[in-house]
């Protein structure tokens, strides 16, 4: 169930038990109340006809004397001087009596219905059923507006939360719940804007020590480099030649990386033919890359970072996969697949994570899809990682607005 229909319910529930309890109260109360003035009427009235018997030596005024259907309790109850009252309910009718005794063993007694009285307490009855109904009414309503309006708040609350766990660094929880209200919802939101806003200055800080030392490291690699161009020619050579290179790539990646990660990068669009596109990028890698274009398409977008993507997603599958490896082109949608082993299911779980993804087997560094994924947002394009059914990875790259 529901927190809107858990309120709703907790407040129909108080609603319901108020409702009766005050219904049950009221109910005693004008009860009680009718009974003592049937009393006391009775009383009086017994008092004249016993003024009028000692007068006249006669009943009189509906006084009966030694009356047989004189209630055993009322007759019990009259001892001495005492004058008594009682309310019963015969089953032919409700009456009220009055009895005194007169001398002798004799009592004189005074019956009137009740009746009356029990039709005012029936219709008290039905006013307050019908209160109580209202009460219980408004109650549900009440707990249906403020539980939805609490249900809102914390579901757009959640949403923001999910934008901000997606990278998102310009979204707060206290601006997605709205309102000035000073509740838990408010509370938890500012809990949560405290936390994104530490992430955000731990993440921020790593990532400028990160872009400095890649920085740093530029001016010693290019001396590598150009020492490394001058070594006589053979094969340790071409080993420390092939090492600089991986090493200035890895920084120039982490440079990337540290970029993107700052979400102040902007696309420089111009028309771009899908089709003539891909396949030029690719025959790079030569043929153990096949490219098989469905249909073609011309799409606005950044032709720099597109080719970013794309030759990242095909490295990673000649590296990391096994042949054949097929580009597809479907219009907007371009498929890079191969035949390994597929992703891992913490890269599709969680996502790429820098530095750790394919360090076990094949010796990758993790920044081939980060960087993918950089670029993908910044063109706003989706890029849905999966293991084909048959096995294999499968990237696949929509550039559809």
């Amino acid at each position: 169930m529901s927190l809107r229909w858990k309120i709703t319910a907790t407040i129909t529930l108080v609603s319901v038990l108020v409702a009766v309890a005050l219904s049950l109260i009221v109910h005693f109360a004008f009860a009680h109340r009718l009974a003592d003035e049937a009393r006391e009427v009775q009383e009086e009235r017994i008092a004249l006809v016993m003024r009028e018997f000692d007068r006249t030596g006669q009943a009189a005024l509906g006084g009966v004397l030694n009356d047989p259907d004189l209630p055993e309790d009322l007759r019990a109850a009259v001892d001495g001087d005492r004058t008594a009252t009682l309310i019963e309910d015969t089953g032919d009718g409700a009456y009220v009596w009055a009895a005194a005794p007169v001398g002798d063993g004799r009592i004189l007694s005074l019956r009137d219905t009740y009746e009356d009285h029990l039709d005012s307490l029936a219709s008290l009855d039905r006013v307050l059923v019908g209160g109580a109904a209202a009460v219980v009414a408004a109650g549900a309503g009440s707990g249906v507006l403020i539980g939805a309006r609490m249900s809102q708040r914390l579901r757009r609350a959640a949403a923001a939360a999910g934008r901000v766990a997606d990278g998102d660094r310009t979204t707060r929880v206290s601006a997605a719940i709205g309102g000035r209200s000073r509740d838990e919802a408010a509370e938890l939101a500012q809990a949560i804007d405290a936390m994104a806003d530490a992430l955000q200055a731990r993440l921020e800080a790593e990532r400028r020590v990160t872009a400095d030392i890649a920085h740093e490291l530029r001016t010693p690699i290019t001396g590598l480099n150009t020492a490394a161009e001058l070594l006589p020619p053979g094969r340790p050579s071409e080993l420390v030649r092939d090492r600089v290179s991986a090493l200035r790539a890895l920084v120039e990646d982490v440079l990337e990386v540290a970029r993107l990660d700052t979400a102040s990068e902007r696309a420089d669009t111009t028309d771009v033919p899908i089709a003539e596109f891909t396949t030029r990028r690719v025959a790079a890698f030569g043929p153990e890359v096949q490219v098989r274009v469905v249909a073609d398409a011309v799409v606005e977008t950044d032709p720099r970072r597109l080719e970013r993507i794309l030759v990242n997603l095909v490295a990673n599958a000649v590296r990391h996969g096994a042949p054949p490896v097929l580009v597809e082109v479907d219009g907007p949608r371009i498929t890079v697949r191969d035949h390994g082993p597929g992703y891992p299911e913490a890269v599709l779980r969680d996502g790429p994570i820098r530095f750790r993804i394919g360090a076990e087997d094949n010796g990758g560094h993790g920044l081939g899809l980060t960087i993918a994924l950089g670029q993908a947002r910044v063109l706003g394009a989706r890029l849905d990682l999966a293991n084909a059914p048959d096995g294999g990875a499968l990237a696949t790259v929509d550039l559809r607005p």
